[in-house]
């Protein structure tokens, strides 16, 4: 009984070292450099808002927050290997309103499951969409966009470089009854490109994508999606101003880990983003981009993304909307 004794002291004690141990891991995160992916092409409004805070992460841990495109399938790709990947905190994804609201109600399989797949973190931002086209292209209103649509086929394409572009396009079209045509895009590097060039009249996109373009006078913006006009682009009217009343379709991004991430890793990336949010240089920096602030408490993006879901998912499901 005494042999046994020790045993059962020892087995105790290694249990409570062990414990201990997993604290003080969790407690020094980040000891080594963290991926954060975008699933999405370089260049998206998600990609540049994440490499700033990862920027901003690297100089407030001392460790490297690194950004890793992995894009395809609306999100969903790059999404997929993130809730498959090992939940310590060293692989997280900048999650949007694609992958983690409407990709569930638009792909016959997404791969993951967005609502018990993850830990969320915080709210990073949200922002409007914007309905462009080249600088030379004779639209200047929604209106006559819609107008063209009726009177000739291809006069009207919209390039759709994300699920939410898409989701814009879809209930455009079902808000107005016109037979617009969209063409989908893996990214708004490649709808730019024939967009500048001549190849297609007009696409939807964030403003943080196209904003260097529209100020160059390369593209002009014709409706924003939000429902009242946006700071960044003021004297542009909104769909709902040209027509469409209740129109309104916002995107957002928010920082995600794989499910299962120690809750010290999520509380020690929660402060620190909020930080980040709430210097002034931030604030800026988002405003540029396009973006209203977000933060909060994990809790928050939590109830915020049940309700987007519960919002969108009757719409896409009424609608028949389908991204494959």
């Amino acid at each position: 009984m005494r042999h046994a004794a020790k045993l059962a002291l020892v087995a105790a004690v290694v249990a409570i070292a062990g414990t201990g141990t997993g604290t003080a891991r969790a407690d020094d995160y980040p000891s080594k450099p963290v991926k954060i992916v975008v699933a999405y092409q370089a260049g998206q409004g998600t990609d540049v808002a994440t490499r700033y805070i990862a920027e901003k992460l690297t100089a407030a841990t001392g460790q490297t927050f690194f950004v890793e495109n992995r894009g395809g399938a609306g999100g969903n790709i790059g999404t997929e290997m993130v809730a498959r990947a090992a939940a310590d905190g060293y692989t997280l994804t900048m999650g949007t309103n694609g992958t983690h609201v409407l990709n569930q109600f638009m792909y016959a399989s997404t791969g993951f499951n967005a609502e018990t797949g993850f830990d969320p973190i915080v709210l990073l931002g949200t922002f409007p969409m914007v309905l462009l086209a080249q600088s030379a292209s004779p639209f200047v209103s929604l209106q006559e966009v819609l107008a063209a649509a009726k009177a000739g086929p291809k006069t009207a394409d919209i390039g759709i470089p994300s699920t939410t572009a898409r989701l814009v396009f879809e209930f455009l079209k079902e808000k107005t009854g016109s037979p617009l045509f969209g063409v989908p895009y893996k990214g708004s590097t490649a709808v730019l490109t024939d967009v500048l060039g001549g190849q297609l009249p007009l696409m939807i996109d964030t403003v943080t994508a196209v904003r260097p373009q529209v100020d160059a006078g390369k593209l002009k913006a014709l409706a924003v999606t939000s429902a009242k006009r946006t700071s960044l682009l003021p004297n542009i009217p909104t769909v709902a101003e040209q027509g469409v009343p209740g129109f309104e379709v916002i995107a957002w991004n928010a920082l995600y880990a794989p499910r299962g991430t120690p809750p010290a890793v999520i509380a020690r990336l929660n402060t620190e983003v909020n930080k980040i949010l709430a210097q002034p240089e931030t604030k800026a920096r988002f405003l540029e981009l396009g973006f209203d602030i977000g933060g909060g408490t994990p809790d928050d993006l939590g109830r915020f993304a049940r309700a987007e879901r519960a919002k969108w998912g009757p719409v896409i499901q009424k609608a028949g909307m389908r991204a494959d």
